[in-house]
């Protein structure tokens, strides 16, 4: 493939030329869809406004939302929206239904019976609701302290994050059960301690050549480059691998099916790293320079790993690495040392240096490269980029990544010998233990299939690129089963060592700016925002790492619900929830139990949840996306931003979130805005929202929130490459000052080389693990403790260790000893419903009707089950039903439930989440090493048909607690009392 070769500056300025010219006239997909636009409303009856999907909360789908009469009428894909390619699914589809809903929340409403009964709920002002908040919080705090109360968040639609953020601010407490402990959060915090936050995501609008899915679906759902990006990119892919256990709707297209067992994710992926090394297939010059792998390893025991200093790293940091102060007096700690394989001497390097390097380096930004001629993307109208040169290192230096047979001998400041290696060899050394020959034990996938798949993904197809052939679309599966930070440490050392950070189809992390921060938050100006004792945090008890100041930046959900229950480490009594529940993670059952205990709990939502009715004393009404304005940018790679656009009034009272958050605000007493630059502390209504979106365009071209939304409907999604050409735009940025980046935000990176870790490196020894885990940093030296077992933390901690999970069938073998034993997996994406919402919608409902349990008809015909069939699912914990799903695409022995079902039919105060909710099986004690995430897959359950004779009400479907059957059937008459209320008060936008 040809090279169109040129300087960054250059690229800067034809970008800018191209902003340019999008600012004076749309692309011609946009100009059809004006045309479109600009016939229908020749009528006067009819708006088609351009706006963002939030139909499932984790797309940036774009599209049109038609309005005739001031009635919203339909929802279609936007053909111009590069990131979504015109997609729009059911859920978006039938988020009109959701709109229109009769069961929505439209006022502000307390409760005026005890909990556990009908709540009998009381229309109440908003004033009244914000004031109750306030005071209920207030009060707790006073007795008990401010870390007291707790914030629940659900998922990243950005209007409502505040309990991520703002709510902890607000009142002061760090804790809140935030659903990124289990989605996405192990992803970005393994990346964060391997190179920098959240390159977990990869660039999948960049076309990879080698396209892998793993432990996802994306054609289907919930991902930011989803559904038929997705379809597009795998059937133009070169090559198409699926890491999964059960055959997804895209994989019997696949070349290769990676069917693993449940939950052995991370030992597959070490398998992968093992085989590419052994073929040597790595990208040496990254390998070299860009990762740990050089630097050297003191291999005797007796040895004190050493504390180090880093630019990067503010907690205590110690290694067995080493460092210039260890074999000299007066030495740095924080140049770490490499064998310069030219003249066999040491050198370093520095990470403490103002301007940090090589030795003999003094570091600038690149500025030679290149435009990457990437196959789809000149037709699909998306920007190229522009792919920096490898810099070579400074004259005279080459670093080994092998020493001497037995390791160098070294000698330190004190005189004593010792032997070092490299962390390149130690990684060697670890992954023997992951051969495919070893790993086909462990997984049940074949030695040959996976050294396939590995060599396939690590061969360049196009050598001439000098990048990977993409990276590894790694998603939510290997989060779940205990493993979760490990296993997501070891896909990322994949990509790294076959050179796919942050190249075209890559690993590129977060889009940045704008906006630069989740609006629901607190204005970053604000001088009067007080602060939180972030070392209070719950969970930090349990799972050091949480405490730590490397820690993943979320309280432990578990550890909160027993200090609910324990009073220990001390009391919780309050909250708030925003969008939230308790269903996505530990014990369901025993979750809300606890919160029902609290003595005072807001809820903000649009439905009566079991959350809503079984728990809040207030409850506030939010608007839907169709109903309010909201700047939006990807989460992921895509590089898109764009906006929700307000297309008519919310029903009742309900209101934008924004508006919400800054209510609670006031009745707290806390300033939301800094008065000198907005003019006021609180501001109300359109106001409100308006001064929030503007805080999110800082710095960019338009400032106003007004003329941004005009720019955005007449020439639709802006591009980060184009907008942002010499961050977004550039790949290889960790060699421009820009690896340093946390995300998408601060908007102005750290100006220096190289990734944002301890060692500048993108680390395969990690030095936080090592130094808070290994060492004990924070348990006076000594390995800590594994959460749910009596084991220590070992050293090669510090590579991306596989471990069983616990209720699997080596760790846990009782629970498959009879013959309707199973290892169940859950979670997998499906075209009707996002994780708990969408149960009420008549077109998702009637698509979907039930939960369903895919088994093998292997399995099924031994049990004696047919299609169609409910079943009892069962462990110690609780027993739930769900149907019979036939299928060949997952394996004997294996099972998958779907998750998070309740039933809004059901009148009764929780909905029927127990009759079939997964989470109620789990141990809640079963968690991540690490970080906590619950244990949600890859755990054993017994499973048999549902009879009349062992079922309530002698009826195998579910039903309520007076025997309503839940709604089972698409011609259920119910599903009508559920069509869109059009008379609710509310106008055109």
């Amino acid at each position: 493939m040809g090279r169109l070769s040129m300087t960054r500056r250059t690229f800067a300025k034809v970008a800018a030329v191209t902003a340019a010219a999008l600012g004076a006239t749309a692309t011609a997909g946009q100009a059809l869809a004006e045309q479109s636009d600009a016939a229908s409303a020749s009528a006067g009856e009819v708006k088609r406004i351009r706006s963002c999907c939030r139909g499932c909360g984790k797309m940036e789908c774009g599209v049109w939302v038609t309005v005739q009469d001031g009635k919203v009428v339909k929802t279609e894909g936007d053909e111009s929206a590069f990131q979504s390619a015109g997609n729009h699914c059911a859920k978006g589809q039938a988020s009109l239904q959701a709109a229109y809903h009769p069961d929505r929340l439209r006022y502000p409403l307390k409760r005026t019976r005890p909990k556990g009964e009908d709540p009998a709920w009381e229309r109440i002002t908003w004033d009244e609701a914000y004031q109750l908040t306030a005071d209920g919080i207030h009060a707790n705090q006073e007795k008990y302290g401010k870390e007291t109360c707790i914030f629940m968040g659900g998922t990243s639609r950005i209007w409502s994050m505040a309990p991520y953020g703002a709510f902890k601010q607000c009142f002061g407490s760090p804790n809140g059960i935030q659903a990124n402990e289990i989605c996405k959060g192990p992803r970005f915090y393994a990346t964060t301690l391997n190179a920098s936050n959240a390159y977990s995501w990869m660039e999948v609008v960049g076309r990879p050549r080698v396209f892998v899915q793993w432990g996802g679906a994306s054609e289907l759902s919930n991902y930011d480059d989803s559904c038929r990006m997705t379809v597009e990119v795998a059937t133009r892919a070169d090559k198409h691998i699926i890491v999964d256990p059960r055959q997804t709707n895209l994989g019997k297209e696949a070349d290769i099916w990676v069917n693993l067992r449940p939950g052995t994710d991370g030992a597959v992926a070490n398998c992968w790293a093992q085989v590419i090394i052994e073929n040597d297939l790595i990208d040496d010059l990254y390998v070299r320079k860009w990762m740990n792998a050089p630097m050297l390893v003191v291999e005797e025991e007796s040895f004190q790993p050493t504390p180090c200093s880093s630019a990067e790293q503010s907690a205590s940091i110690v290694t067995r690495l080493l460092k210039e102060s260890d074999i000299k007096e007066g030495g740095s700690d924080g140049r770490f040392m490499v064998i310069n394989e030219l003249t066999g001497n040491l050198s370093y390097y520095d990470t403490t240096a103002d301007n940090p390097g090589w030795e003999g380096e003094d570091w600038t930004p690149a500025t030679e490269g290149f435009v990457p001629q990437q196959a789809g993307l000149d037709e699909a109208g998306q920007e190229q980029g522009f792919v920096l040169d490898y810099v070579p290192f400074p004259d005279g230096l080459y670093p080994a990544l092998f020493t001497e047979e037995g390791g160098r001998e070294i000698t330190l400041k004190d005189g004593t010998v010792v032997h070092v290696r490299t962390v390149r060899e130690r990684y060697i050394d670890f992954l023997q233990d992951y051969t495919p020959e070893k790993v086909e034990e462990i997984s049940g996938v074949a030695a040959d299939t996976l050294r396939e798949a590995a060599i396939i993904y690590a061969t360049r197809i196009d050598p001439s690129t000098g990048y990977g052939n993409g990276g590894i679309q790694y998603m939510l599966a290997p989060e779940h089963a205990c493993n979760s930070v490990q296993n997501q440490r070891a896909c990322d050392l994949v990509c790294g060592i076959t050179g796919n950070m942050d190249v075209p189809g890559g690993m590129r992390g977060s889009t940045p700016g704008w906006p630069y921060f989740d609006l629901a938050m607190c204005n970053p100006d604000s001088k009067e925002i007080p602060a939180y004792d972030s070392s209070k945090i719950l969970g930090s008890e349990n799972f050091p790492m949480i405490g730590s100041d490397c820690g993943p930046g979320w309280a432990d959900a578990t550890s909160i619900y027993d200090a609910i229950e324990s009073g220990q480490p001390y009391n919780v009594t309050c909250g708030i929830g925003q969008t939230g529940d308790f269903m996505n993670q530990s014990n369901s059952l025993f979750a809300v139990e606890q919160l029902m205990k609290l003595d005072f709990w807001c809820s903000i939502d649009l439905w009566h949840t079991p959350c809503v009715d079984m728990v809040a004393d207030v409850v506030m009404p939010a608007a839907h996306w169709l109903e309010l304005d909201c700047i939006r940018k990807s989460q992921g790679s895509s590089g898109a931003f764009g906006a929700t656009v307000k297309a008519v009034d919310p029903p009742g009272e309900a209101k934008n979130d924004l508006e919400i958050v800054v209510g609670i605000f006031k009745a707290a007493g806390v300033p939301y805005f800094d008065e000198a630059t907005h003019g006021a502390k609180w501001l109300e209504g359109d106001e409100a929202v308006k001064h929030c979106n503007e805080i999110g365009l800082a710095n960019f071209r338009i400032l106003d929130w007004e003329d941004y939304k005009a720019e955005f409907q007449e020439k639709g999604w802006f591009d980060s490459k184009v907008e942002k050409p010499e961050d977004w735009g550039t790949y290889r940025r960790y060699q421009i000052g820009n690896g340093h980046i946390s995300g998408g935000f601060p908007p102005t990176p750290v100006q220096r080389q190289g990734w944002n870790t301890t060692t500048h490196k993108q680390e395969i020894w990690s030095t936080v693990l090592e130094s808070w885990l290994v060492n004990g940093v924070a348990n006076d030296g000594k390995p800590e403790k594994v959460c749910y077992t009596d084991e220590e933390f070992t050293p090669d901690e510090v590579f991306p260790k596989y471990w069983e999970a616990p209720h699997g069938p080596v760790k846990d073998p009782d629970l498959f000893a009879d013959d309707n034993s199973f290892l169940m997996t859950t979670g997998r994406r499906q075209g009707t419903y996002f994780h708990s919402e969408h149960r009420q919608l008549p077109w998702c409902r009637e698509l979907w009707p039930v939960p369903r349990l895919e088994m093998n008809p292997v399995d099924a015909e031994r049990l004696g089950l047919e299609q169609g069939d409910w079943v009892w699912i069962e462990t110690d914990q609780h027993k739930i039903r769900e149907v019979v799903d036939l299928y060949y695409g997952i394996a004997p022995g294996v099972v998958n439930a779907e998750h998070q079902w309740w039933y809004p039919e059901l009148s009764q105060v929780d909905h029927g989440f127990k009759l079939s909710g997964v989470n109620c099986l789990i141990d809640r004690h079963a968690q991540d090493r690490i970080c906590g995430s619950s244990n949600l897959r890859a755990y054993g359950v017994k499973v048999y048909k549902a009879t009349p004779e062992n079922s309530p009400f002698g009826n195998p479907v579910p039903c309520g607690d007076d025997g309503t059957e839940i709604i089972h059937t698409c011609d259920d008459p119910r599903l009508k009392d559920w069509m869109p209320d059009y008379e609710s008060a509310r106008g055109e936008a």
